[in-house]
């Protein structure tokens, strides 16, 4: 019998999601520069600005389960918007956002406190005229750049965006650029 590895990710911001450079791309560090485990691969995408839990699995069935919007496996992200979203905006984001490439499910949202994070490199741009705030985010699809969008469409786009939970995963205990087995 084999074992499968399982291993939970801390993706650092500007860190492509993938193990080899883009061709004719900018040089930035892939997940080569921080995971040295043979046969592992990513269970979805997280863009090179966003941050937070991906998920790398040898199990095939498992990356299907985690990454295909089918098994709507429910994604927590930690999001700073621009600016202060009144319930008006929330009740939107709850109810699906109509995009350009179809309606989102519906999300679970909530305003939080500032969560505890490790600080980002390079920092996100502060504005003294423009306030920003702390949503949590639960989506079970996976559209492209969706969480971005979402709050881009109700007013209020996302200046960081940290993925934190994936069904039962977490980022909790895991530094950024660090990983653990969970297998």
């Amino acid at each position: 019998m084999t074992t499968m590895t399982l291993i939970l990710f801390n993706k650092p911001f500007n860190v492509l999601c993938q193990f080899t450079p883009e061709p004719n791309g900018p040089e930035r560090p892939t997940l080569k520069d921080y995971i040295d485990v043979p046969g592992v691969y990513p269970a979805g995408r997280l863009d090179t600005d966003s941050e937070g839990l991906l998920l790398l699995t040898d199990d095939g069935r498992l990356q299907a389960r985690i990454a295909d919007p089918r098994f709507k496996m429910p994604k927590t992200y930690l999001a700073q918007v621009e600016g202060e979203p009144d319930e008006a905006a929330l009740d939107t984001l709850r109810r699906g956002v109509t995009l350009k490439d179809g309606r989102t499910l519906p999300a679970e949202v909530e305003r939080i406190d500032d969560p505890a994070l490790w600080p980002r490199d390079p920092p996100v741009r502060f504005r003294k005229t423009v306030t920003d705030c702390w949503i949590s985010l639960t989506i079970r699809e996976g559209k492209n750049r969706q969480v971005r969008r979402m709050t881009a469409a109700v007013g209020h786009p996302t200046l960081r965006l940290v993925r934190w939970r994936i069904g039962d995963w977490t980022l909790d205990g895991v530094e950024p650029g660090t990983w653990r087995d969970a297998g």
